[in-house]
């Protein structure tokens, strides 16, 4: 497996047709891909925290992983997000899954469960969001370790 740059549109175009239950991000700060057999088979979104209290210009925020399947491709995934973050200047990485999910592929890596979040949809007062599903299911936050 190697890495590839991506546009988000490239990265938002493989998260349609593949991703369970997120639909594509509105922003980043920046994507790729990864690549096997010449043939692209998963993405990452990286960008500001989608939590205004944890935006704090130091923090990295996962914002999407997604694959067609292939073996271990997520925690390569993860395992570059982290050492982009490191490299670039952030001190922490953070990303979330939904608490029905194992987050086995964050656990190869060393990354740490450190809250639980509550289920909640956007105040559609202040803000013009798609509403997914996956807005009212409990998640938890987990932390990468930054490794260059």
């Amino acid at each position: 497996m190697k890495q590839t740059p991506l546009t988000l549109a490239e990265a938002n175009d493989f998260v349609k047709k593949y991703h369970r239950h997120s639909i594509p991000t509105t922003g980043c700060r920046f994507a790729f891909g990864v690549i096997e057999n010449e043939q692209l088979i998963g993405v990452a979104i990286c960008g500001r925290p989608v939590a205004r209290l944890l935006d704090d210009k130091k923090t990295l925020e996962i914002l999407r992983v997604c694959t067609d399947g292939t073996r271990n491709a997520n925690s390569f995934i993860y395992d570059k997000c982290r050492k982009i973050a490191g490299l670039i200047g952030y001190e922490k990485v953070i990303t979330y899954t939904l608490q029905k999910e194992s987050g086995a592929s964050l656990k190869a890596i060393g990354a740490t469960s450190v809250k639980a979040s509550t289920p909640h949809g956007w105040d559609s007062k202040s803000r013009r969001r798609k509403e997914q599903k996956v807005y009212f299911e409990p998640k938890l936050r987990w932390e990468l370790p930054i490794r260059l």
